[in-house]
C-alpha cells in the first residue's frame, strides 16, 4: 500500500501545481475579451479568432482544473443528503462511486478523444468561423484534461481505500482545511499599506 500511497501523492502534486496554475489563463481570457470588446467599439473592427481564444483559455482552465476540483473536494455534490450520512458511509459511497462511475466515464471520453484529437492534429482542421484559429489545441485540452481526471480518481480511490482501512488519517477531518479557492488567496503575496 505504501507504493500506492506514493503514486497518489505524485499524481496530487501534479494536479494541484497544474489547477493552481492554470488560473492564470482566466486573467488571459479577460484581458483579451476585454481588448476585443474595445478595439470592436472604438474602430468598429472584430476578430473570430480573437473569440475563440477566449474559448479555448476558458475550456482549458475547466478541462485541466477538473481533476484539481476532485483533489479538493470542491465538486459538486448534494451535501444536504451527504450530510445526514455517516462519515464511513459518505467514504464507501466515495469510493464506489469513483470505481464505477467516474473511472469508466474518463476512461471512455479519454480513449474515445485520441483519435479524435489525432484525426485534427493530422487534417489540420481549422475552424469553421471566418478568421478562426486551428482546432487540435482546444481538442487536446479534452484528452489532456480527462486523462488527468482519470489520474486523480485513481489517487482517490487509492486514499479513500487507505482512510477507510485506517492506514491513512482523512485530511479533510484532521485539519480544517480552508476551501480550494480560500487557500489559493491565502498563497498569495500581500501588499503593503492594505
Amino acid at each position: 500500500m505504501g507504493s500506492l500511497l506514493a503514486l497518489s501523492r505524485f499524481i496530487d502534486r501534479i494536479n494541484e501545481f497544474l489547477g493552481r496554475n492554470v488560473a492564470w489563463l482566466i486573467l488571459a481570457a479577460v484581458l483579451i475579451s476585454a481588448g476585443n470588446a474595445t478595439i470592436r467599439k472604438v474602430f468598429d473592427m472584430s476578430s473570430n479568432a480573437w473569440l475563440e481564444v477566449q474559448w479555448y483559455l476558458f475550456g482549458t482552465v475547466f478541462l485541466i482544473a477538473a481533476a484539481y476540483t476532485l483533489q479538493k473536494n470542491e465538486h459538486i455534490r448534494i451535501d444536504f443528503f451527504s450530510n445526514m450520512l455517516t462519515k464511513r458511509t459518505r467514504d464507501w459511497i466515495d469510493l464506489v462511486c469513483h470505481i464505477i462511475f467516474l473511472l469508466p466515464f474518463t476512461i471512455l471520453i479519454t480513449y474515445l478523444s485520441l483519435p479524435w484529437v489525432l484525426k485534427s492534429i493530422n487534417s489540420g482542421e481549422i475552424s469553421a468561423n471566418a478568421g478562426g484559429l486551428v482546432l487540435w489545441p482546444a481538442k487536446i485540452m479534452v484528452l489532456i484534461g480527462f486523462s488527468l481526471l482519470t489520474l486523480q480518481g485513481v489517487s482517490e480511490i487509492i486514499k479513500r481505500w487507505a482512510i477507510i482501512t485506517g492506514i491513512l488519517d482523512d485530511p479533510a477531518e484532521t485539519h480544517d482545511n480552508p476551501p480550494a479557492v480560500e487557500e489559493m488567496l491565502s498563497a498569495t503575496p500581500k501588499v503593503h499599506g492594505k
